[in-house]
C-alpha cells in the first residue's frame, strides 16, 4: 500500500449509534469518582485513597509518604480513575465460602476475567488436589508441608514468576530465595512487556530504566509518545503533557490507532482550564504500520540528515557507533522506509523538523514498541534518534520507556530476573559465602517451554496470571498442568487460578494488598523514585491472610536453615532494607528511610549530562535493520483462497477499564466497542471485503480461532485491527525476540472472515 493512500481517519465511528465521545477524560471520569465515592464503599475508599502508600495501578501513580494525591513532585489532585478502579476491586468482600464449596472447577473456568475478578477478595488459603473438582480450605500447617517438599527439588526444576503489585522487600526474597537455593528461573510479568526497553537502553546507556525524572520531564518542550494509550493506561502523564502544551511544546503521537485521548484529554486536575472543553494533546499524529517503528525511526534519522539537524558535535563526543547508524540512515532508499512503515516522506519530514528545532525532547513509549520480535531494535532507533539530536544527558531530554505495572520496574531492580546485574550477584556472594549458580534461568516464555516439556516441578507466583498473559493459552494451560506443585499468592481470583492447574497440588494462599500490609514496604515509580507506604490493616473480617514477606521467609528458614541468612529475622522489613541498601545498586538511601521517611530517585539512573554508566562513559549506538512486514495468505491458515475476507495485522491491547489482564468493565467506550468479543477495523478494510460493520466474523490465528466476533467500524489504520487481550491470546503463538524472549503482541497476522460461502478475499 502507498503511504500517500492512507486514508484520514475521523476520532468517532463511522456508525452514529456508538456515540464515541470526542475526547478522553472529562466529566464522565467526574461521575466515575462520584458513584463509587458516595456509594456504601465510599468512607472505605476514600480511606484508602488518603492512606499514605503507593497507588496500585500503573508506574505512574501517585502516593506514598507525601499523601495518597500527591506526586513525587508534591503535586496535589493527582489521582486518576484507574486507581479508584483498581482500589474499589481491591475493597470487596470476600468470596462468599459457598462459591468454591459448591461450584467444580469446571464452572470456574467458564467465568471471563471480569467475573473471576467480582467474585471478591480471597480470605483463606487453598488447595486443588490431583483428582478433585473443588477448591477446598487447607490448614497452614498443611500448606508449609508441601511448600517445603516443593523447594527441596532439585533447584533447575523451581521457578516463580511475579508482577509488580507487590513489594521491593517481596521481590528481594524472592530472589534471595531461589538464588540461595540454587535456581536463576525467576520469571517476571516483565518479560512480556519492557524486556526490550530493558536489554536495549541498558547495552545503550548502561541503565534500563528511564533516563528521564519527573522534574526533567517538567523541562521538556516536545514528547515523542510512541505505541502508547496513556489516557487509558497512565492517565497521570496526561498532566505533564497538558502543561508541556501550555507552555508552547510540541507532542508527537505515533501510533496505529488513533486514539481519541491522545488528541483531546479533559483532566479534572485543570477544572477550569482543561475538565470540560479538553486540551489539546497531539500537535502531530503519525499512525505507521504496526510494527514499522523501525523504518519509521530510520526515516526520521534520515530525515535529520537532509534537513542538517543532527548535533555532530555531540556525536563525536559522547558516543560509539554512531557512523554506523548514520551510514544506515543515509543510505537506506526513502521507497524503502515509505513502504515498510506507510507514512510519507512529506510526514516523516515533519517530525523531523519538530525534533531537531525543539531544545530538549522526551522520547517516551509503551507496548506499542516493546511488543514485536524486533522489540530491541525498536527501541535502539528510538534512542539512536535522540542521540542524533543531541537529546540524551540534558535536563528536559532523553529516553523514558512507560511502565505498566505500579512496581514492575522494582522487580526488576530488587534482582527478579534472568540477567542478574554483576555488581547484584557479587554483592549477593559476598553474603552467602560461595558462587550463586550460573546455570542461565527461564524467562516467561521459556518457563512455559520448559514446563511443557516437564522440566519444572515447582511454580509459585507472586500475583500476577502467568496463564492469561501468555500467547496460546492452550500451550499456557498445557504447560502449567505438568507442574507437579504450584503456589499462588494473591488478594483476588483470577483466570490463571482456574486455569493454571498443577499436576499434583495447586495452592492458593491469600495476602495482604499494598495498603493493609502488617508491614512498612516499598516500590519503586517507572521514573526511578522509591515511595515508602505505611502499614495498614484489612477491611476483612476473620480472615485468613499473610503478607508475602512472611511467607516466603518461612518457606527458606525451613529449606534452608538460618546459615548464612536468618531468614525469620527478615519478617522485619527494616532488616530487608538493609540487605537492599547493602546489595543493590543506587539503593543506598534505603537503609535510613525508616527513620528518615525520606523518599528518594535512585542514584545513577537520572542522566542530565552526557555521561553514560557505561565503561566508556558514552553511549553505545546499533544500526537497525528494517523488518520484514510481510503477512500469509489464506491457505497458510488452511483455509482455501476463496474465503470472504481479509487478511489483517491484529494489534492485541487492553480496553479503557482494565488493568493487564484484570478486567473492570465489559466494553470499551471511547473505541465504541460494546463487549469483548468484538474487532475494531477500518471502515475501508472491511466494506473492500464485502463485511459490514456489526457482522459476526470468525477471527483466526495461527494457533485457533474466535468465532461471532462482531466488526465495529474504527479509527485503526488501514490493513490493522485491534482486539482485547487475555481472551485473544487464545489464538496465536507469537514470533518472540529472542534477545529478550518478548512475544510480538502487538503484530499479529490474522484472517477475519464470514462464514460464508463465495465472496472475494483481500490480503493487505
Amino acid at each position: 500500500m502507498d503511504a500517500d493512500q492512507q486514508p484520514t481517519l475521523s476520532i468517532a465511528s463511522s456508525s452514529g449509534e456508538n456515540h464515541n465521545p470526542e475526547m478522553g477524560g472529562g466529566l464522565p471520569v467526574i461521575q466515575y469518582w462520584a458513584e463509587h465515592t458516595l456509594s456504601p464503599e465510599g468512607p472505605k475508599l476514600w480511606q484508602t485513597l488518603t492512606h499514605k502508600s503507593a497507588c496500585l495501578s500503573c508506574a505512574w501513580g501517585t502516593g506514598g509518604q507525601k499523601g495518597g494525591f500527591t506526586n513525587e513532585a508534591g503535586e496535589t489532585l493527582q489521582r486518576c480513575m484507574k486507581s479508584v478502579e483498581s482500589i474499589s476491586a481491591e475493597i470487596q468482600p470476600a468470596v462468599p465460602a459457598q462459591v468454591f464449596a459448591q461450584k467444580r472447577i469446571t464452572e470456574l473456568q467458564s467465568l471471563t476475567s471480569l467475573e473471576a475478578d467480582r467474585l471478591g477478595r480471597l480470605s483463606y488459603p487453598m488447595i486443588l488436589r490431583a483428582g478433585s473438582s473443588y477448591y477446598k480450605r487447607i490448614s497452614w500447617h498443611e500448606i508449609y508441608a508441601i511448600a517445603e517438599a516443593a523447594f527441596r527439588k532439585p533447584p533447575e526444576r523451581i521457578a516463580s514468576y511475579s508482577s509488580g503489585r507487590s513489594s521491593n522487600e517481596a521481590a528481594f526474597l524472592l530472589q534471595l530465595m531461589l538464588r540461595t537455593i540454587g535456581s536463576n528461573n525467576l520469571a517476571d510479568c516483565s518479560d512480556l512487556c519492557h524486556a526490550p526497553s530493558t536489554v536495549g537502553l541498558k547495552q545503550m546507556f548502561g541503565s534500563g530504566t528511564s533516563m528521564v525524572s519527573l522534574e526533567s520531564l517538567k523541562q521538556a518542550d516536545c514528547v515523542v509518545l510512541v505505541g502508547s494509550n496513556a489516557p487509558a493506561n497512565h492517565p497521570r502523564l496526561m498532566n505533564e503533557l497538558i502543561k508541556l502544551r501550555d507552555r508552547g511544546g510540541k507532542v508527537i503521537v505515533i501510533n496505529p490507532v488513533l486514539e481519541v485521548g491522545l488528541v483531546k484529554f479533559g483532566s479534572p486536575a485543570f477544572p477550569v482550564k482543561s475538565l470540560l472543553t479538553g486540551s489539546e494533546i497531539a500537535s502531530m499524529y503519525v499512525q505507521p504500520i504496526p510494527g514499522s517503528d523501525t523504518a519509521l525511526f530510520v526515516g526520521i534519522q534520515k530525515a535529520l540528515l537532509e534537513q542538517n539537524l543532527v548535533q555532530w558535535d555531540y556525536l563525536k563526543a559522547h558516543t560509539e557507533g554512531w557512523e554506523a547508524v548514520v551510514e544506515q540512515a543515509r543510505s537506506t532508499p526513502w521507497e524503502a522506509i515509505v513502504n515498510t512503515c506507510g507514512v510519507s516522506q512529506a510526514e516523516i519530514a515533519t517530525v523531523a523538523q519538530l525534533i531537531g528545532h525543539s531544545n530538549g525532547v522526551v522520547f517516551a513509549w509503551a507496548m506499542g514498541i516493546t511488543q514485536h520480535d524486533n522489540g530491541v531494535d525498536n527501541v535502539y532507533s528510538i534512542a539512536n534518534t535522540a542521540l542524533l539530536t543531541g537529546n540524551a544527558g540534558k535536563i528536559g531530554a532523553g529516553t523514558m520507556p512507560i511502565r505498566g505495572h505500579s512496581n514492575v520496574q522494582g522487580y526488576g531492580s530488587m534482582g527478579v530476573t534472568v540477567r542478574l546485574k554483576q555488581e547484584i550477584q557479587t554483592a549477593m556472594e559476598k553474603l552467602l559465602g560461595r558462587s550463586l549458580s550460573r546455570v542461565p534461568g527461564y524467562d516467561t516464555r521459556a518457563l512455559i517451554e520448559a514446563a511443557d516439556a516437564g522440566k519444572v516441578d515447582t511454580l509459585i507466583c507472586i500475583g500476577g496470571n502467568l496463564y492469561g498473559a501468555n500467547p496460546n493459552l492452550v500451550e499456557a494451560k498445557r504447560a502449567l498442568g505438568k507442574i507437579e506443585t504450584i503456589i499462588y499468592l494473591a488478594t483476588k481470583p483470577n483466570l490463571g487460578h482456574f486455569h493454571g492447574l498443577a499436576k499434583q497440588n495447586t495452592l492458593i494462599i491469600p495476602v495482604f494488598n499494598r495498603f493493609e500490609n502488617p508491614h512498612k514496604t516499598t516500590v519503586e515509580s517507572g521514573n526511578n523514585f522509591v515511595r515508602l507506604n505505611d502499614e495498614g490493616k484489612t477491611h476483612l473480617k476473620d480472615a485468613d491472610l499473610i503478607a508475602e514477606v512472611d511467607f516466603l521467609t518461612e518457606i527458606a528458614d525451613r529449606v534452608l536453615g538460618n546459615d548464612p541468612v536468618e531468614w525469620r529475622n527478615l519478617q522485619n522489613t527494616q532488616y530487608v532494607r538493609q540487605l537492599i541498601a547493602d546489595i543493590i545498586p543506587g539503593y543506598e538511601k534505603i537503609a535510613t528511610i525508616d527513620q528518615t521517611q525520606e523518599e528518594f530517585t535512585i542514584g545513577g539512573r537520572i542522566f542530565t549530562k552526557p555521561r553514560f554508566a557505561t565503561e566508556s562513559g558514552k553511549a553505545i549506538m546499533f544500526t537497525t535493520p528494517l523488518p520484514d512486514l510481510s503477512l500469509p495468505q489464506f491457505q497458510d491458515f488452511g483455509l482455501p483462497e476463496s474465503t470472504f475476507g481479509l487478511i489483517l495485522t491484529l494489534i492485541t491491547g487492553r480496553s479503557y477499564s482494565q488493568h493487564n489482564t484484570v478486567v473492570y468493565k465489559a466494553h470499551d467506550r471511547y473505541r465504541g466497542m460494546p463487549h469483548r468479543n468484538c474487532i475494531l477495523m477500518n471502515q475501508f478494510d472491511a466494506e473492500r471485503a464485502g463485511l459490514q460493520e456489526h457482522q459476526p466474523v470468525t477471527v483466526q490465528g495461527d494457533a485457533g480461532k474466535l468465532q461471532n466476533v462482531e466488526i465495529i467500524y474504527g479509527s485503526v489504520r488501514r490493513g490493522s485491527a485491534l482486539m482485547f487481550y487475555p481472551e485473544v491470546n487464545v489464538i496465536f503463538k507469537a514470533r518472540i525476540d529472542k534477545r529478550c524472549g518478548t512475544p510480538a503482541f502487538k503484530r499479529v497476522p490474522v484472517a477475519v472472515y464470514a462464514e460464508t460461502d463465495g465472496g472475494n478475499s483481500v490480503s493487505i
